[in-house]
């Protein structure tokens, strides 16, 4: 496995170690193989190689109550990083079963991370390259894998993008950054479609791209009371087509205690145009064909608990609420409401190893204004799986 994972380095170089300590930054006290079978003893932390591997047998009920069954693999990363010496640090991540045509950025959406950065001292950092933007919260900072269900927002949100981030600690628990990066990763045409048009009371009008697509996000990482504490909050600015700019607000506290960690995010986006792309999906009858709603708003309440109620044991449970509206079209005011319900089982048979076996369920429930014109519906799922994160070196 670890001369695969060398082979892959090696062809891609041909071809958050960051800010973001659950997006696979905090890798917690665990062997590699290479330790574990060919007994070889790190020397520096110039080199780490993870491979991200999730899979599970799922039972599905869609939103006609029909249900269905089939194996899927649900994640598969590779991710290489480390640290040379006291400044310079890298990142790597790409996902396997993307694909893998460069974008507008020159880079694959199956590229996460491709990033350098360079650590001046303990207070101040810069890092480029393509990251993971610096939203806030905790659902958004969490390692994909974990994820069951993502919320309404994280799961329809493209952050992966080319940039840079200035970091600054004036004490080690506080972390002030600041982020510029691309605000797509295509030019307005591949993103939105040739002659695309947003809608506006009264008629459309011919989305223009715009000469600055650019995002900008002020983030704010705290940390009180040895860590019991903790905070991801972001407010961002991005320019989506010429006149038309999407805001969003991202507050996540956390509670962590030894054995019970419990967070809740608020996330609020508030668009000229119709980023997420939720409410111009829902709304298509009225909107038209190739047409975009504009000024629209959404809401996500997330909250999450995870208990290791025994030795090797975890039970997780989340909860969250959504909302969507176009606050100018009659129709889609207030139109939208979800809800998730997610609760698992999680059994980790290895103590030295990042690897957990679960049995998880996972309910949705979308509720829909009589104005709108669109029906009520319910999903469920049950899936029995496991997640290894594997350390190869």
């Amino acid at each position: 496995m670890l001369i695969c994972a060398l082979l892959a380095a090696s062809l891609t170089a041909g071809a958050q170690n960051g800010a973001n300590t659950g997006m696979g930054g905090s890798d917690g006290n665990y062997a590699s193989l290479a330790e574990k079978v060919a007994n070889l003893e790190k020397k520096n932390d110039a080199f780490n190689v993870y491979f991200n591997y999730a899979a599970s047998f799922r039972a599905e009920q869609n939103g006609d109550k029909e249900w269905s069954t089939a194996f899927t693999n649900k994640q598969l990363r590779l991710e290489i990083k480390g640290n040379i010496g006291d400044h310079l640090y890298y990142r790597f991540r790409h996902r396997l079963n993307k694909g893998t045509d460069a974008r507008g950025d020159n880079f694959a959406k199956a590229t996460d991370i491709m990033m350098a950065g360079w650590k001046f001292n303990d207070k101040l950092s810069i890092q480029a390259g393509k990251m993971c933007q610096i939203w806030g919260g905790f659902e958004f900072d969490e390692n994909p894998m974990y994820i069951y269900q993502y919320s309404d927002m994280v799961d329809y949100m493209d952050n992966f993008m080319a940039g840079l981030v200035v970091s600054y600690k004036p004490i080690p628990s506080q972390e002030l950054a600041f982020e510029v990066s691309d605000a797509n990763n295509d030019n307005l045409n591949m993103v939105y479609g040739v002659g695309s048009n947003a809608w506006e009371q009264g008629g459309t009008r011919p989305l223009e791209q715009s000469k600055n697509p650019l995002t900008y996000i002020a983030n704010w990482n705290g940390s009180f009371a040895n860590g019991m504490i903790n905070t991801r909050w972001s407010w961002g600015l991005q320019t989506q087509a010429r006149h038309k700019y999407s805001r969003m607000l991202v507050l996540g506290q956390q509670l962590n205690l030894a054995k019970f960690q419990w967070y809740v995010d608020y996330m609020g986006a508030w668009d000229g145009l119709d980023r997420l792309g939720i409410a111009t999906g829902d709304m298509g009858h009225v909107l038209g064909a190739n047409v975009y709603a504009s000024d629209v708003h959404y809401n996500s309440f997330i909250s999450k608990v995870n208990w290791q109620f025994a030795p090797q044991w975890n039970l997780m449970l989340k909860g969250m609420y959504e909302t969507a509206s176009i606050s100018k079209m009659e129709q889609g005011k207030d139109y939208r409401k979800s809800f998730g319900y997610i609760g698992s089982v999680e059994y980790y048979p290895i103590k030295d190893q990042d690897f957990r076996v679960f049995l998880a369920y996972v309910g949705r429930k979308y509720d829909f204004s009589e104005k709108s014109g669109l029906k009520d519906y319910n999903t469920n799922r049950i899936e029995l799986g496991f997640m290894y994160r594997i350390k190869a070196f």
